[in-house]
């Protein structure tokens, strides 16, 4: 009997799907919960196990095909019955395919590229391939794969003479987000407010007391945990700052969910850290690390991407200096985090060489008036410049 291949029930806010990478072809062999196929929507990617061990029929609905929930995509032939050996060879057969266990982005990656995943050597945890392997081959660390991969596309491009072009259809997600920054801008009255603080007292406290710190709770002392507790405290002392439009009405929000901006392979996304207010130093540093580790794998799910009160992104990583981010809606506000820069500043008539970082705060001015935004970031400078405050409460 054929077992039908079906699209997962996708979540409410989700119309539609796209099929984004099949890992087996008509006539593979498949264990029993290998992952088939990879389906894309705008928020995350849904992996397709294989119900039961067998051989993969006919595939309905190809690469880049829009489908919609419960629709079928393709064919199982489950595998025979006859002996034992015969039940077990085609699990034994697939347990050496190299692409069984990858990531998503990794197996995105291998899929672009058309690379076999035979002959890619895994530096990860247990031999497995991680997304710098094949990043790493791509490059040509690999010499006896490149050759082959370089071959062919050498000799349809030679007349232009080193002038090529790539066209890349974008995916759900950077669609998705393209259309919400255009809807931010479009829709909102965006205004955005600077300031600057010395991050001398924070990175002295890091220093002192990082390494007890993480022998404590298993975790590096990062400085996002303190920009949202930072934030959260200025959250309560500005609600118009966590607030949000709805129609006619103003919805003022009596908790703290506040968005962290992670960049994965496929686009940046805004996974949610809830009730902030009630975790601690190192429960925040725990959730981020988790948090990124799966936007980077594609494991983050609808309830950890919805929501959020408040955003923020941290530029500096990356090297930015200083910026204008752009609200997430309906949110009312989002805070710019920058790169951490020594530079001379006047300090009681002399100057002294201190790091220092820019503070961008973007918010919506239908919601937030200037006394209000201003008196929020300078809150945010106060806590940053004097830690103890946040114990305190001042």
């Amino acid at each position: 009997m054929t077992i039908e291949i079906k699209v997962p029930d996708l979540p409410e806010s989700v119309a539609d799907a796209t099929i984004a990478t099949w890992h087996k072809k008509p006539g593979d062999l498949v264990a029993r919960d290998e992952v088939l196929v990879d389906i894309e929507t705008d928020k995350v990617v849904l992996e397709v196990p294989a119900p039961e061990a067998g051989v993969l029929g006919d595939i309905l609905q190809a690469e880049g095909a829009t489908v919609l929930s419960r629709q079928l995509i393709a064919m199982l032939k489950p595998a025979p019955v006859a002996g034992e050996e015969t039940k077990e060879k085609p699990v034994e057969a697939v347990a050496d395919d190299g692409a069984d266990g990858l990531s998503p982005s990794v197996r995105r990656l291998v899929a672009e590229h058309s690379i076999d995943v035979t002959k890619l050597t895994g530096t990860g945890k247990g031999g497995r391939i991680s997304k710098e392997d094949v990043e790493a081959f791509i490059k040509g660390g690999n010499k006896p794969a490149a050759a082959p991969v370089a071959a062919a596309p050498v000799a349809a491009v030679a007349p232009l003479v080193g002038r090529t072009e790539k066209r890349v259809p974008m995916t759900r997600l950077r669609k998705r987000i393209a259309e919400r920054l255009l809807e931010a801008k479009n829709t909102t009255a965006m205004l955005t407010t600077f300031n600057e603080i010395n991050m001398a007292p924070i990175m002295k406290l890091r220093k002192q007391y990082g390494e007890i710190f993480e022998k404590k709770h298993g975790i590096k002392l990062g400085f996002m945990s303190f920009y949202v507790k930072a934030v959260v405290e200025s959250l309560k002392r500005y609600p118009e700052v966590n607030a949000a439009l709805d129609g006619d009405d103003i919805v003022y929000h009596n908790y703290f969910d506040v968005s962290i901006a992670v960049s994965t392979p496929r686009g940046l996304v805004t996974p949610v850290l809830r009730d902030c207010d009630n975790m601690s130093l190192a429960d925040i540093e725990k959730a981020i690390k988790d948090l990124a580790g799966k936007g980077r794998d594609g494991k983050l799910t609808v309830d950890e991407l919805t929501g959020g009160n408040f955003t923020i992104t941290n530029g500096g990583v990356f090297g930015s200096l200083m910026s204008t981010p752009i609200i997430n809606p309906p949110q009312s506000a989002i805070l710019g985090m920058h790169k951490i820069q020594d530079r001379p500043m006047a300090v009681d008539g002399k100057v002294e060489i201190l790091p220092m970082m820019y503070l961008a705060l973007s918010y919506d001015h239908r919601i937030v008036d200037g006394r209000e935004s201003v008196g929020f970031l300078v809150s945010i400078k106060e806590l940053l410049e004097d830690p103890t405050r946040l114990l305190l409460d001042v």
